[in-house]
C-alpha cells in the first residue's frame, strides 16, 4: 500500500481527543505550508483560517458548538473561512506573473478584468457558493497534511456561525465554511468506520 493510499484510509473523524495535549504552533505553520498548494480558481485562494487555542476563546467556541466535547479536548479549533470577495484581489494575486515575464501587460489586464466581471456577473449567492467551495477543498488538504504528521482532526459544521463570528470578529465578507478539531485522538471507545458505498454506487460514467 503507497503511502499515500494509507494516509487517506486511516484519517478518520476524531470523536474524541486526548485532553491537555499541546500542539506547537510550528507545526501547524508547517501544515498550512502545504496547504496553500490547495486548488481555487483562479488561484484566488479564498480560503482564511484561525487557529483558536485559548482556553476562554475555546470554551466560547464550545458553546457555539451545541456543547461538543471534543472543542473543550481538542489541541486546537479551527476555522475554515472562506472570503466573498476573493476575487477582488485578482489584481494583487497574479502581479508576481506580470513582473516575472510569465504574462504580458495585455494578459493581465485581460485576465483581471474578465476574473472581475465573471464573479460579479454572476452575483453574491455565486461569490458565496464558491467561498465555501474553496474553502472545502483547502480544508480537505489540511486534515491530510495533519494526519501525516500524526494528528488527528474532525470536521464539524454543528455550530452556530453567527456566534462564531462574533466570538472571533470575522467580517461579513468571511464565512465559516467548518470547523475542524485538532489533536490526538482518544481511541478507548473508537467505533469501526462507517459504512462507505462501493464505487459502483456513486460513480458512473458519460451520463448519470
Amino acid at each position: 500500500m503507497s503511502h499515500f493510499e494509507n494516509l487517506v484510509k486511516e484519517r478518520r473523524s476524531a470523536m474524541k481527543f486526548v485532553p491537555n495535549v499541546e500542539i506547537a504552533e510550528r507545526e501547524l505553520n508547517e501544515m498550512f505550508s502545504l496547504t496553500k498548494f490547495a486548488p481555487s480558481a483562479f488561484n484566488l485562494q479564498h480560503a482564511r483560517y484561525i487557529v483558536v487555542k485559548d482556553p476562554k476563546h475555546k470554551n466560547e467556541l464550545y458553546e457555539a458548538a451545541n456543547k461538543q466535547y471534543k472543542v473543550l479536548s481538542a489541541s486546537a479549533v479551527i476555522l475554515v473561512l472562506g472570503d466573498t470577495e476573493a476575487y477582488r484581489n485578482v489584481g494583487p494575486i497574479h502581479e508576481g506573473l506580470l513582473n516575472l515575464g510569465v504574462m504580458s501587460k495585455q494578459e493581465y489586464d485581460m485576465t483581471v478584468q474578465s476574473v472581475l466581471s465573471f464573479y460579479e456577473e454572476r452575483g453574491e449567492s455565486f461569490q458565496r457558493e464558491e467561498a465555501i467551495r474553496s474553502a472545502s477543498l483547502s480544508a480537505m488538504l489540511f486534515m491530510l497534511a495533519a494526519k501525516d504528521k500524526g494528528w488527528d482532526t474532525c470536521p464539524m459544521i454543528g455550530f452556530d456561525p453567527a456566534a462564531v463570528s462574533r466570538i472571533l470578529n470575522i467580517p461579513d465578507t468571511h464565512l465559516p465554511a467548518m470547523m475542524i478539531a485538532i489533536g490526538h485522538e482518544d481511541t478507548s471507545s473508537q467505533r469501526p468506520r462507517g459504512y462507505r458505498k462501493p464505487v459502483g454506487e456513486f460513480v458512473s460514467y458519460d451520463g448519470f
